[in-house]
C-alpha cells in the first residue's frame, strides 16, 4: 500500500461525527501505550503508521511537542484513575482515610490538566495553584461532610448502608465541577485560539471554544 500520502497530522477517523470523535478518544486512552516508546522503521504498513501515530499522539503534547510525564498521559487514566478510586470506596469511613484519598485524587487530577494544557492559552502556576487548592478543597469538605452525614443517618433504619459507598463519586463530581472551569478560565473568559490553515494565529474566539465544549460533552 502506498503509504507516501499518509499525514500523521490528519485525525484518523471524521471528527466531525460522533463516533469518529468517540473512537478518537478511545484510541488516544487506550493505556497499553502509556509505557511504550520507540520509532517506526522504513518500509511499514499504513496500519503500522497509524500505530507510530497513536504512539505519538499518547506520549506527546500536541501544541508543545514535548513529551509529556507518564502519570499525566491520558492513556494512563483508565488504569491510575480505576486504582484511585478503589482505594477511595474501600477506605472512605475514617475522616484520616477520607481526607488522604480525596487529596490523592485531586493531586492526581491536577497533574492530568497541568500536563495536557492548552499552551495555546497558558495558565499561570499561580492559577494552577488556585484550582488545585480549591478543588482538593471543595472535595474534602463534601467527602467529610457527607461522610459524617451518613455515619449519623445509619442510625435511621430508612437510611441504605449503600448511601455511604457514594461519598467518593460525589466529592470528586464536585471537585471537578470547580476544578475544571478553573483549569480552563483563559479558554473560557478570552477564547481559544483560531488558526487559517497555515496555522498562522488569526485571533481568539469565545464562541469556538463553546463549540469545542460541546463537542468533548458530546
Amino acid at each position: 500500500m502506498d503509504v507516501s500520502k499518509f499525514d500523521i497530522d490528519a485525525p484518523r477517523w471524521d471528527q466531525s461525527t460522533f463516533m469518529g470523535r468517540l473512537r478518537h478518544f478511545f484510541n488516544i486512552t487506550d493505556p497499553r501505550t502509556a509505557l511504550l516508546a520507540g520509532s517506526v522503521p522504513p518500509g511499514t504498513t499504513e496500519e503500522q503508521l497509524h500505530y507510530a501515530k497513536k504512539l505519538y499522539d499518547s506520549a506527546f503534547h500536541p501544541d508543545t511537542g514535548e513529551r509529556m510525564n507518564l502519570i499525566g498521559r491520558m492513556s494512563f487514566q483508565v488504569p491510575g484513575g480505576m486504582a484511585i478510586t478503589g482505594f477511595m470506596l474501600q477506605f472512605y469511613r475514617t475522616v484520616p482515610a477520607v481526607v488522604f484519598w480525596q487529596w490523592v485524587n485531586q493531586s492526581f487530577n491536577a497533574l492530568v490538566n497541568y500536563t495536557n494544557r492548552n499552551a495555546a492559552s497558558p495558565i499561570t502556576p499561580k492559577q494552577i495553584g488556585v484550582a488545585y487548592v480549591t478543588a482538593t478543597t471543595t472535595a474534602l469538605a463534601t467527602a467529610v461532610g457527607l461522610n459524617l452525614y451518613t455515619k449519623a443517618s445509619q442510625s435511621s433504619p430508612k437510611a441504605p448502608p449503600l448511601v455511604a459507598r457514594w461519598v467518593p463519586f460525589a466529592a470528586v463530581a464536585t471537585a471537578n465541577c470547580v476544578n475544571i472551569p478553573m483549569m480552563r478560565q483563559q479558554e473560557i473568559l478570552n477564547g481559544i485560539a483560531v488558526v487559517d490553515e497555515n496555522d498562522n494565529k488569526l485571533g481568539y474566539s469565545r464562541v469556538s471554544m463553546r463549540m469545542n465544549l460541546h463537542r468533548c460533552h458530546s
